[in-house]
């Protein structure tokens, strides 16, 4: 058993597969990020459906959202063969410093696959402007500090993808230590939000078993929540 305050939130789940929220901070698996690192969403998943579970794909350890699993390697394996695909559809919500100059836009921008992976390969990413907002605090010379919350749609699976096609047009997503902007991130941290604020707000796909479309939206946390407030009249239970 697992301990309640433990247990990662259920957004859906049968017999064959599920879908968590996984929170920000908590690494899906053991790797050699992990740097010591003894505590997995992997290792909580398997006490708390106690089962053996396949994970589907992978999350950034600060990104928080939607997380694919399965109790079967079946299934593990038909729906690995959906994600490449690409008939997967994932929806990140991230908040960038800066306001993109149109409101849909696409980044086609090669990308290597991380530390020691250098050959490149195409990575793509859709964005859509959801809401934009001025604060007023000071940067970069200017009074005032402008933000952009988007949706974001990989088309590809690299490593670190959105925030990496972030950093390339100048849009750094807001907390990101590895690419973003300190100055920026500082300011955030200031009226109490110390996260990176990438979410995977929405997964759906096909199930390769029954053939129903499954959907599920995850709640962001209290922290992306202090982000939102700041687009005034955004309402994300509209979306």
């Amino acid at each position: 058993m697992i301990d309640p305050a433990l247990a990662l939130g259920v957004l859906y789940a049968d017999d064959h597969l599920a879908v968590v929220n996984k929170p920000a901070g908590l690494m899906v698996h053991d790797s050699a990020l992990a740097r010591g690192e003894s505590d997995f969403a992997a290792d909580r998943l398997r006490l708390q459906f106690d089962k053996p579970i396949f994970l589907v794909h992978r999350l950034d350890r600060a990104t928080s959202g939607c997380l694919l699993l399965a109790f079967d390697r079946d299934t593990a394996s038909a729906l690995g063969k959906v994600l490449m695909s690409r008939e997967v559809e994932k929806d990140y919500w991230a908040v960038c410093r800066g306001w993109p100059e149109v409101d849909d836009f696409t980044i086609d921008h090669d990308l290597d696959g991380g530390p020691g992976k250098l050959l490149k390969k195409p990575a793509m990413t859709h964005f859509q402007v959801l809401a934009r907002t001025e604060c007023d605090w000071p940067s970069a010379g200017f009074d005032t500090s402008r933000y952009a919350l988007l949706n974001a749609q990989p088309q590809t699976g690299r490593f670190r993808q959105i925030r990496r096609h972030l950093k390339h047009v100048f849009h750094h997503l807001i907390g990101d230590t590895s690419h973003g902007d300190g100055r920026h991130n500082r300011s955030f941290r200031m009226i109490g939000v110390h996260r990176m604020l990438l979410h995977a707000r929405r997964l759906a796909f096909v199930h390769p078993h029954s053939a129903t479309r499954i959907e599920v939206v995850a709640p962001v946390d209290a922290e992306f929540g202090k982000a939102l407030a700041l687009f005034d009249g955004f309402d994300p239970d509209a979306l």
